[in-house]
């Protein structure tokens, strides 16, 4: 690169070479001037074609020169453009910088706002798993203490009285049933309805083979299957004869009982494949009710209550209907009265307005000083005829 008056030129660009070539030409055309002066004594006789040569020379210089600085001009003037173009090529990168870095700002903003809302609701989704990881755990310890109460016997029993108290109280009103009611006999039935005769009082006692079961639903073979099948058998037979034995008393009882089983699986497993269980059950008029059947059994013994508390209703019924039946005459009574008064209250107004009329009518005429005879009244009393008033009468 060189500086020539204030601007950078580069040595491989071939204008910068045509002028360099020309300066080395003046230079050697100087230098062989030089020599030729010193060698003018003794070539004297060269001068004058030496004389014309160097003419010829100047012209060539001058015509070099013109050059060199058009082609200088050149250089200015592309030097010029570059840098203007530079200039518009520094302000649209500038521009383009700008609008990249205004993008890139709403970019990030937007991902920002939009990464904390995902955060937000990744946070609430979290704080639900929270929510049910804790009911989930809640729900297995309520399982444990289920299956704690289920092991046991006497909890056992506990549970399915429990179930049945409910199902009756929402079933039945609390007058119609007795819990933990004591027999002649001195059992004590877990629910005893209170049903008109017939059939009379009806025994629900709740009972739960809920260990012959969880056996038969555990056997893995053919062999435990039907050891745990007679288990089974015999639990509920031992059930269905002792409420046969215990809550069935003639003369104080019906003659059927209701055995509660509180577990619908139960139910459906002794239908389902202990037939000869269902039938013995009916001989012994046993009937099997799991909570759903209850509840449809204790809506049938409800209607029956409901009907015979309207039949022992039905004398203050018809005593309330012949009260009912004494005001509804009484009332008839009194609107054919009522009637009448309104009648004689409107021919009363009738004769009124009549009078009314006959003074309207009058009074019409005394306002017209109209003083002609008067026709009679419908009364029969006469009306004096007045002269007429003319106008010299004072």
């Amino acid at each position: 690169m060189i500086e020539i008056a204030g601007q950078s030129y580069a040595l491989d660009d071939p204008l910068v070479i045509a002028a360099l070539a020309g300066g080395a030409l003046v230079l050697v055309v100087l230098a062989l001037l030089i020599l030729a002066v010193r060698n003018a004594g003794r070539a004297s006789r060269l001068a004058e074609p030496l004389a014309r040569e160097l003419g010829r020379l100047g012209e060539t210089v001058q015509t070099l020169s013109a050059g060199q600085q058009q082609l200088a001009g050149g250089l200015t003037h592309v030097a010029e453009a570059q840098a203007a173009s530079q200039a518009s090529m520094l302000q649209l990168m500038e521009a383009r910088l700008a609008e990249v870095s205004r993008q890139m700002g709403e970019t990030l903003q937007g991902s920002a706002t939009r990464t904390a809302r995902s955060l937000g609701e990744l946070q609430e989704r979290l704080e639900a798993i929270d929510r049910a990881q804790a009911k989930i755990e809640k729900l297995s310890g309520d399982v444990l203490s289920l299956q704690d109460i289920l092991s046991n016997k006497q909890t056992r029993g506990a549970f399915g009285e429990i179930q049945l108290n409910d199902i009756v109280s929402k079933a039945l009103p609390p007058d119609s049933f007795t819990l933990q009611a004591t027999l002649s006999n001195g059992r004590r039935a877990d629910c005893l309805i209170h049903l008109p005769n017939p059939p009379g009082p009806i025994v629900i006692d709740a009972k739960f083979p809920l260990e012959a079961y969880e056996r038969l639903r555990a056997a893995g073979d053919k062999r435990e299957a039907q050891e745990a099948a007679r288990l089974f058998r015999t639990a509920v037979r031992t059930h269905i004869r002792a409420i046969a034995e215990r809550y069935i008393i003639e003369g104080e009882t019906a003659d059927g009982a209701l055995m509660f089983l509180p577990s619908e699986a139960v139910y459906a497993e002794l239908h389902a494949n202990f037939a000869d269980l269902v039938r013995e059950g009916f001989a012994l008029r046993v009937w099997t009710v799991s909570p759903t059947t209850c509840m449809a059994t204790l809506n049938t013994m409800r209607a029956i209550l409901k009907d015979a508390r309207m039949r022992e209703q039905a004398g203050a019924i018809r005593k309330e209907l012949a009260l009912l039946h004494a005001d509804v005459e009484r009332l008839g009574t009194r609107v054919a009265n009522l009637d009448r008064h309104f009648g004689q209250a409107a021919k009363d107004i009738d004769e009124i307005k009549i009078s009314a009329e006959k003074a309207s009518r009058r009074a019409r005429r005394l306002d017209s000083f109209d003083f002609e005879e008067l026709a009679p009244e419908a009364d029969g009393a006469p009306v004096a005829a007045l002269p007429r008033r003319t106008g010299g009468e004072g």
